[in-house]
């Protein structure tokens, strides 16, 4: 593993008119469960279909439908909470949470809140190269989602696609450890990471497959640390929770702009209503939901219709043993075995399927010579172009063929280049090219130091301040190679220019 320094949340100070004041943040992140079919129905949860068309009788609640429970969506949170590193309860119990929405048929949601499935667990949180901080997991259950409303396709109507009712989400909810808006972030995003490892979650925020309410207070400095002595919530302020947000960024600026509205009240002398709140991030603040529920107001009891989940260990051991490497130890793996710095291989590790390219480059060859060549030209290029990985014009192995080609001193690094722009707009394989094209790198000994000789021949005068200051032989090495197309060996003419400089 890394070595990693674990450090106490640093709480963000937030300097009000008459004091300091310390925020704590816990969340409440859903994520959606990769998974073709829904929780309760085998209805499709492909994302952009037709209104109403992924449906099942039991998603619209017509009378006598049952739910029967997706054993594999079961699956996906035990192998989320073993890549949190958290207890699997082999028993877990379904509840109904009753509300009443528009977009939610039957009237409640199927949700886990005596039994959950998935217990206490943690995520390691990259604040710095070397600086980690540890947010515990309380829990992790399943529910149900619900639909979605749509307010702004006419003035006087709105309307209901029941597509996502009943699309299972995991519910993965922190304990108030989390102690600013950019540690925040940091969290969700590493979620998002392990779970994109783990193949759970697609960690797709745009299309709504992961959101976070984030819950937000203020204290004075100090009252944390009681809370943690004490485990008396009441040290901590009164919060208020921020729904649905679906953008890394905007959660930061969420919680700075109810950080410093719940100070501004208090220091006022008022007092913080506990309650939901939306962020406008065109406005950049958030406004008021509806007062905050408690669990009793949703008169939550047992599913009648669905049995308590029991799991044995030998089925949860089998899932274990199919784990990938996460996010973690790969980074680990690369800095160790590899020699790369500890922030390449964060680079390469943040997304598993830049790792997994990167690891088919690496492959049989060195390192960091693999790690240059993709952080630096072949994601430089993609930025660039607005590419993904998975929609580079160069392949792994075409990337591996030019690093062979430079290894074995056919092509410089110069050449290198060339060759890359030809691979990124023609394509085609990288020896051959090279071969077709006359790039090959000139080794020949006598061939170079010809052309060194005539470029000092040409240039008497350059050679005498040459002589006085080495530092401009650098010239010479630029001429000759000039003068060979950059075909010319760059150490041999060095070695070449040197010797015939000082001779």
């Amino acid at each position: 593993m890394l070595d990693l320094t674990f450090t106490p949340p640093e709480p963000k100070v937030i300097q009000g008119a008459t004091s300091d004041w310390e925020l704590v943040i816990g969340l409440e992140v859903h994520a959606q469960v990769a998974s073709k079919a829904k929780l309760f129905s085998g209805a499709s949860t492909e994302f952009g279909a037709e209104p109403n068309s992924n449906v099942a009788f039991v998603d619209s609640a017509m009378p006598g439908m049952l739910p029967v429970i997706n054993e594999f969506c079961v699956a996906q949170a035990v192998r989320t909470g073993l890549g949190l590193k958290a207890a699997i309860n082999l028993f877990s119990a379904f509840d109904r949470k009753n509300y009443f929405y528009p977009d939610l048929p039957q009237g409640y949601q199927i949700s886990q809140l005596y039994h959950p499935i998935v217990g206490e667990g943690e995520v390691i949180v990259d604040m710095a190269p070397g600086i980690a901080r540890r947010v515990r997991i309380e829990r992790i259950h399943l529910e149900q989602d619900a639909g979605k409303s749509i307010h702004d396709m006419d003035p006087n109507m709105s309307f209901v696609d029941l597509n996502r009712t009943g699309v299972a989400l995991m519910e993965i909810v922190s304990r108030p450890d989390i102690r600013g808006p950019e540690e925040a972030a940091a969290y969700v995003g590493k979620l998002r990471q392990i779970m994109r490892y783990l193949g759970t979650c697609d960690g797709n925020m745009q299309n709504g497959n992961l959101r976070a309410d984030v819950n937000v207070s203020v204290c004075k400095p100090g009252a944390y640390e009681k809370y943690q002595e004490t485990g008396d919530f009441g040290h901590l302020g009164t919060r208020c929770e921020i729904k649905n947000m679906n953008s890394l960024r905007f959660i930061q600026a969420a919680i700075d702009y109810e950080a410093r509205r719940q100070i501004a009240i208090l220091e006022d002398g008022g007092k913080i209503v506990q309650e939901t709140r939306l962020y406008d991030p065109d406005k950049g603040e958030t406004r008021s939901m509806r007062s905050k529920e408690e669990a009793h107001d949703y008169r939550y009891f047992p599913d009648p219709d669905l049995l308590p989940l029991e799991i044995e260990q030998a089925w949860v051991d089998d899932i274990a043993a199919d784990m990938p490497e996460l996010p973690d130890e790969k980074k680990a793996r690369f800095v160790k075995d590899m020699g790369l710095s500890e922030y390449d291989a964060g680079v390469l590790t943040a997304e598993v399927e830049s790792a997994n390219f990167f690891e088919a480059v690496a492959s049989g060859r060195d390192g960091k010579m693999a790690a240059n060549w993709v952080i630096n030209e072949l994601f430089g290029r993609l930025n660039k172009e607005g590419l993904t990985i998975q929609t580079s014009p160069i392949s792994a192995a075409q990337l591996g063929g030019v690093i062979d080609l430079i290894a074995k001193g056919d092509i410089s690094g110069k050449i290198a280049k060339d060759l890359f722009e030809i691979l990124w707009t023609e394509g085609g394989d990288p020896a051959e090219i090279v071969e077709a094209r006359g790039m090959k790198q000139v080794t020949d000994l006598g061939a170079i130091e010809a052309a060194v000789d005539e470029i000092i021949a040409a240039n008497p005068a350059q050679v005498e301040k040459a002589k006085a200051n080495p530092k401009l032989a650098g010239w010479f090495v630029g001429q000759v190679l000039k003068a060979t197309g950059g075909k010319a060996n760059p150490a041999a003419v060095n070695e070449l220019v040197a010797k015939k400089l000082n001779g």
